[in-house]
């Protein structure tokens, strides 16, 4: 397999670092963004879903969202800040440049996220008509839903008041608060669960030891604010994939499914076995990307090429 490092600019002017693999197919190709959830990085596993599609016929841009991996942070945000809207503009800009490639048709560009970008690109593919095809897998589309999995009921106001904390101590010129991504005791963490300690520390161990397991307190108060769901009854025309692990422990499986019904044909449902973090690995693993490679192919070769 072939790719090359590539850059390009991103919200705020910021530069974000990637890697464009080629479809090699001797003409304009169809090309798939794709980008990673909360706190990971294109190292963990991105590059082995961009060789599946490659495989296919597809060419594929994989890229680290602002202040995350080789990606620099917007002007004015820190590090570690995960902020959903700037990384939704940030695959706008991915999708600009693709389409400013010789080597990839612009008018056949899909979108690909996992878990929190999976919202992203719902909502990219609902809002920007150069997405021809989407596909999230293992999807969180409601923040509020996700920051009361997280936050028990009786830490809330503590919460609240350390979010009013950071924002009076980053008015005045303050150091932002932050937090674990993860976390082998459950408490203090942005993720929950000893899976997702397990496979943060094992795929940055293995795969990206540069990997901050460090974001800002900011990005919670964030992500209570996103609802992703919102958006769903709008993405068709737009085919939609959507690839839901039932016994999902990280994002809840059944808001997935309520948030499928509210999209409108053309959609399609694959269920898969296992956690959330077995999705990127092994048999899962083969299921979801193959599942996504034959979805992008059947939608974005059917698209009339550019002449």
């Amino acid at each position: 397999m072939t790719r090359e490092d590539i850059e390009f600019t991103g919200p705020g002017g910021a530069t974000l670092r990637g890697w464009f693999y080629p479809a090699n197919t001797g003409r304009p190709s169809a090309c798939v963004v794709l980008q990673h959830g909360f706190s990971a990085v294109k190292e963990m596993y991105l590059d082995d879903y961009a060789e599946v599609f490659q495989s296919a016929g597809l060419s594929s841009v994989v890229y680290d969202h602002p202040g995350q991996g080789a990606s620099d942070p917007v002007p004015g945000t820190p590090l570690g800040e995960l902020d959903p809207w700037q990384q939704v503009r940030g695959i706008q800009d991915a999708i600009t440049y693709a389409a400013s490639r010789p080597d990839v048709d612009a008018n056949r560009i899909g979108v690909w996220g996992s878990s929190y970008a999976a919202g992203h690109a719902f909502v990219v593919a609902a809002t920007d008509p150069r997405v021809k095809a989407v596909c999230g897998q293992l999807p969180g589309l409601s923040g509020r839903r996700a920051f009361e999995d997280l936050v028990p009921i009786n830490a809330r106001s503590e919460t609240f008041e350390l979010f009013a904390q950071d924002r009076a101590s980053r008015s005045q010129g303050g150091d932002p608060i932050t937090v674990p991504s993860v976390a082998a005791e459950p408490v203090g963490q942005a993720l929950p669960g000893i899976t997702g300690y397990n496979f943060f520390t094992t795929a940055a161990a293995e795969r990206v030891p540069s990997w901050r397991n460090e974001v800002t307190l900011r990005s919670l108060e964030l992500l209570r604010g996103y609802e992703p769901i919102a958006y769903m009854p709008l993405i068709a025309p737009t085919p939609l994939l959507m690839i839901v692990a039932p016994d999902d422990e990280i994002v809840a499986s059944e808001h997935a499914l309520t948030a499928y019904s509210a999209a409108v044909e053309p959609k399609r449902l694959e269920l898969v076995p296992g956690s959330h973090f077995d999705a990127y690995l092994g048999d899962q693993f083969k299921l979801t990307a193959g599942s996504a490679s034959e979805f992008f192919v059947t939608h974005l070769n059917s698209s009339t090429p550019s002449s």
